[in-house]
């Protein structure tokens, strides 16, 4: 179980990472592609093993193997991992494995043995469960869900994909109920159901027997009416999915940088959880400028720098070079702090922008090493915990 932490009154609103994150079961990292989302959910599941404690699950929907890199894990999969213990608690790490999970699905919710083997065992299976549209965020979420539901994690950090395709991860339930009961599927079917086809439909059928295979066709018809012996359960899940995302104990951390592109992705997402009622508990800005870069004090010296070099070339000892060389690179040194004073206002006035919605707003500087292990995430951790 969790160690002590610091408890919030009902109502109050978290002012740290730290104090946001004890108050959670589920936190979902969202973000566009660079930003560093995949690193600051590791941290986040770090430094909540470590300072708060319990058994905490780091899961990565992510097609993409950033997660195992980042954790100095050569690789891991469907099954959790141990990465470390802590004083105080577990940290854990998985990522999704869609052909497992939907196997695992397939046995949970067919009604019986022979529509189970059936469905495992159809020609088809494999390559639509990979391909079709919606399986990897359907089952991802079916994931999240069963992690979620066995009681066994404190606190489960998710990595989402780059930020439009998380809010396919989102609506993926409610779209797979949809699909398996629409109109389209049900007209597909319905010759495989009867030997009896329209005229209507006959003209179809026919050129798309000559085109495709009558046993290509068959094998998709058999495999959807198997699938839809599995609706109820499909429906009651995604109902039970959406209850999980939008409980108190659920928040979304959104991540980005201070550049254009990923701003208006942030502000996308922003405003997409707004409108389905989710929480979003903390903004996190990676690659931030530091603020020592707004201090009008050190504008005026570096303005100084520019326009009269020569006055601390000349205060310099004599073997850092001729004076003209100190006198150059010293004006490129006040330049370049002026230059960079001006992305640093213009970070500090998107970053109030931005900062209106979410509980916390956690800025994080460059770092100056990659992060590459478990002492990286522990470093870029205690940045965003303070």
């Amino acid at each position: 179980m969790r160690g002590p932490t610091v408890r919030r009154r009902a109502g109050d609103r978290a002012t740290t990472i730290e104090q946001l994150v004890a108050a959670k079961e589920i936190v979902v990292t969202c973000g566009s592609g660079g930003v560093g989302k995949t690193t600051t959910a590791a941290a986040l599941g770090t430094m909540a093993a470590e300072a708060i404690g319990g058994r905490v699950l780091v899961l990565t929907v992510d097609p993409a193997r950033r997660l195992a890199n980042a954790m100095g894990l050569e690789a891991f999969g469907n099954a959790e991992t141990l990465v470390e213990k802590t004083a105080r608690g577990e940290l854990w790490a998985a990522m999704l494995d869609t052909k497992a999970s939907w196997d695992d699905l397939v046995r949970r919710h067919a009604p019986d043995a022979r529509t189970r083997d059936a469905i495992l065992a159809n020609p088809l299976y494999k390559n639509i469960t990979g391909k079709f549209v919606q399986s990897h965020d359907y089952i991802a979420m079916e994931r999240l869900y069963e992690l979620h539901a066995s009681g066994s994690w404190d606190l489960i950090v998710v990595d989402t994909p780059p930020t439009r395709n998380a809010l396919d991860f989102l609506e993926a339930p409610q779209r797979m109920a949809d699909f398996f009961s629409s109109r389209l599927l049900r007209w597909l079917l319905v010759p495989y159901r009867s030997r009896i086809v329209n005229a209507a439909s006959r003209p179809f059928y026919q050129v798309a027997d000559r085109i495709l295979g009558s046993a290509f066709l068959q094998d998709i018809a058999d495999f959807f009416i198997l699938f839809q012996s599995m609706y109820d359960g499909f429906v009651a899940r995604a109902r039970a999915v959406e209850r999980v995302l939008g409980d108190r104990r659920t928040t979304f951390v959104v991540v980005s940088t201070l550049e254009p592109a990923p701003v208006r992705e942030a502000e996308f997402f922003v405003q997409a959880l707004a409108e389905r009622r989710l929480h979003l508990g903390a903004l996190v800005l990676n690659k931030v400028l530091p603020e020592s870069l707004l201090d009008p004090a050190a504008g005026v010296a570096a303005r100084r720098l520019c326009e009269d070099p020569f006055v601390v070339a000349a205060a310099l000892p004599p073997e850092l070079g001729e004076p003209p060389v100190v006198e150059g690179v010293l004006r490129e040194v006040g330049q370049s702090f002026l230059n960079f004073s001006v992305v640093a206002a213009r970070e500090a006035a998107t970053r109030a922008e931005l900062g209106v919605a979410p509980e916390v707003v956690a800025t994080v500087p460059y770092q100056e090493e990659d992060i590459y292990d478990l002492e990286g995430l522990r470093r870029l951790g205690a940045a965003l915990w303070g």
